[in-house]
């Protein structure tokens, strides 16, 4: 099996992070935690499993240095991860943290929706700017079906207080299944005529652990784009800091619709964001390696400078692309390790 491997090859360490390719990183994907307390079936259909060696994940002091860091080589937008990140009883505190540090413009949370109608006030007044909730079918059976939980109608009404506390957009994730997706696609639709909900569709990734699942769900996003160029959708602009959804709009919807399609041609030419896991190893690429530790430099403020030496070395090994396209997943056996 194809996997990509980090090289310690790195002669450019001019400011920023900047790779050979010249993509300029400027988004961090932070996960603070590998729980999670859904069973969705194309992640993590047998529920969290805990590893039986003991594992502690970064603390708020190792988090606050390594966004710091971040900060000073470029990075604009941090986005906490899981997992489920708001599982982590200092949750809070990490959100306040990484918001109030200098250059950091955006802090976004990618959340189940779980806590989110009891607490989103709360994560607002934390710092946290934008979030992102994943929803895979707004019929409650399907929704129970696609994740171990009875959660739908709670997490609805999460969305509607998250726009009565001052949130003015919301994005809601769903995965691209054949089982699901088709049936449901025009719910989505209508759902999102008058709310402003980015509504995304994210095609379904083979990772390690669930190879018979992708073969018999995975459905193309290209199918869905060309419908809705057809019915008068159109392509929006991305900004810098934009993850890689092609995001569309129509001027008869409040809403739009966000694709991310990782299988198409070019996906990896746009590539903006650097992933850390919440056992603090810098992971280039969403697929195919192991990772960089980097918790050993989160220890003390007069380690900052290794740091940005050893992220700045470590980058000019990422690769132009992924192996996806040749069924090749590397090492990721399933996507809640590192957060998506």
């Amino acid at each position: 099996m194809q996997t990509i491997p980090i090289k310690n090859i790195g002669d450019d360490l001019s400011s920023g992070l900047i790779d050979r390719f010249q993509r300029q990183y400027v988004y961090l994907r932070l996960s603070i935690t590998d729980v999670c307390n859904f069973r969705c079936n194309y992640c993590l259909p047998n529920g969290y499993q805990p590893p039986t060696h003991k594992q502690t994940f970064l603390n708020v002091d190792e988090i606050q240095r390594l966004v710091t860091t971040f900060s000073n080589l470029g990075t604009e937008k941090v986005r906490i991860t899981g997992g489920e990140p708001t599982l982590r009883k200092d949750f809070l505190d990490i959100a306040h943290t990484i918001s109030q540090t200098q250059g950091i413009r955006q802090v976004a949370l990618t959340t189940n929706g779980y806590r989110m109608q009891r607490d989103v006030e709360a994560w607002r007044e934390a710092g946290i700017s934008h979030i992102n909730v994943s929803v895979d079918s707004l019929d409650p059976r399907q929704f129970h079906l696609i994740t171990g939980e009875n959660k739908l109608s709670s997490i609805l009404n999460g969305i509607d207080r998250a726009f009565e506390v001052g949130y003015e957009k919301i994005k809601v994730n769903a995965v691209l299944m054949k089982q699901y997706t088709v049936s449901g696609f025009n719910d989505f639709l209508r759902w999102i005529k008058d709310r402003p909900i980015q509504m995304r569709f994210i095609e379904l990734m083979e990772t390690g652990e669930m190879d018979s699942f992708f073969h018999s769900q995975h459905l193309s996003g290209k199918t869905m784009l060309k419908r809705l160029l057809n019915e008068g959708w159109t392509l929006k602009q991305k900004a810098l800091s934009d993850g890689p959804a092609k995001v569309l709009s129509h001027p008869d919807y409040m809403g739009e619709i966000g694709l991310i399609m990782p299988y198409e041609k070019n996906f990896c030419a746009s590539c903006n964001r650097l992933r850390v896991s919440a056992l603090g190893k810098l992971h280039l690429c969403l697929f195919g390696e192991e990772g960089v530790d980097i918790r050993d430099l989160l220890q003390s403020n007069e380690q900052q400078l290794q740091l940005e030496t050893r992220l700045k070395s470590a980058l000019q090994g990422k690769r132009e692309h992924h192996y996806l396209h040749l069924g090749d997943s590397g090492v990721r056996q399933h996507l809640a390790s590192i957060g998506g």
